[in-house]
């Protein structure tokens, strides 16, 4: 994913309302962002430290700059733009650097599934082999170098879990991927210390057959992409 001007650089203020950031620009003067970034963003907002936005062209937009990238104290870049991720995963997909989720003629997002009104980040199809329903889980909490998911307490998370348990029974394949948009982990496991629930459920959804990838991204002000996959340690916390 390569922006099509490379983001501006400001400096964190605060972050406020979930979904406002106050930044300082290198002139000394101040500005909104939008932060597109629901969840509680632990370990990922450093006032003082570096961000990067990108600015959108919308006139109708009250605050046209969106935040995009932040630097922690220890130089690493966090991706906070939830948004990236879907497409991020989508885009890799198609040039071929998930290996795991090639072979398929068909991929579409946002598709409506289950049994409890959900909607599957992507789907893939070919007619021949099973298809499969893949849910993406931005991954941005770090701790040491191990990263963590979730950071926050998630029922919806949860039941995606259930929704892909109930797609393995019917004899399709269930994905959980882990995209991870933050260059200092190195691994990731479920966050029993937050969600015990979601990390139990996790073990069990493994058991049942779905499957867990776990994809770095590499991050720059000039552009994102998957690069890699890396460890995932079954429902434990190190």
């Amino acid at each position: 994913m390569k922006f099509t001007s490379p983001l501006q650089q400001a400096v964190l203020l605060k972050r406020y309302k979930r979904f406002l950031a106050d930044v300082q620009l290198p002139d000394g003067s101040e500005t909104t962002l939008h932060c597109p970034n629901t969840g509680s963003m632990k370990n990922c907002q450093f006032p003082g430290q570096p961000v990067w936005y990108s600015v959108s062209d919308n006139t109708k937009r009250k605050y046209p700059g969106t935040w995009e990238l932040m630097q922690n104290p220890q130089g690493q870049l966090i991706g906070v733009n939830t948004g990236r991720a879907n497409e991020l995963v989508a885009e890799a997909i198609s040039n071929g650097i998930i290996a795991e989720l090639q072979g398929y003629q068909s991929l579409r997002r946002e598709v409506k599934y289950g049994e409890e009104n959900s909607r599957i980040d992507i789907f893939l199809s070919n007619g021949v082999r099973p298809d499969c329903y893949v849910e993406v889980k931005n991954t941005t909490l770090l701790e040491g170098d191990c990263g963590y998911f979730p950071d926050a307490v998630t029922t919806r998370g949860q039941k995606h879990l259930r929704e892909l348990m109930a797609v393995v029974e019917k004899g399709q394949r269930g994905v959980l991927m882990f995209l991870v948009q933050h260059t200092g982990i190195k691994k990731v496991a479920a966050a029993r210390h937050i969600d015990p629930d979601y990390a139990d459920l996790l073990v069990q959804a493994v058991a049942h057959g779905v499957e867990v990838l776990v994809y770095a991204t590499s991050l720059s002000p000039e552009a994102f992409q998957v690069e890699k996959r890396l460890p995932f340690l079954e429902g434990n916390r190190e």
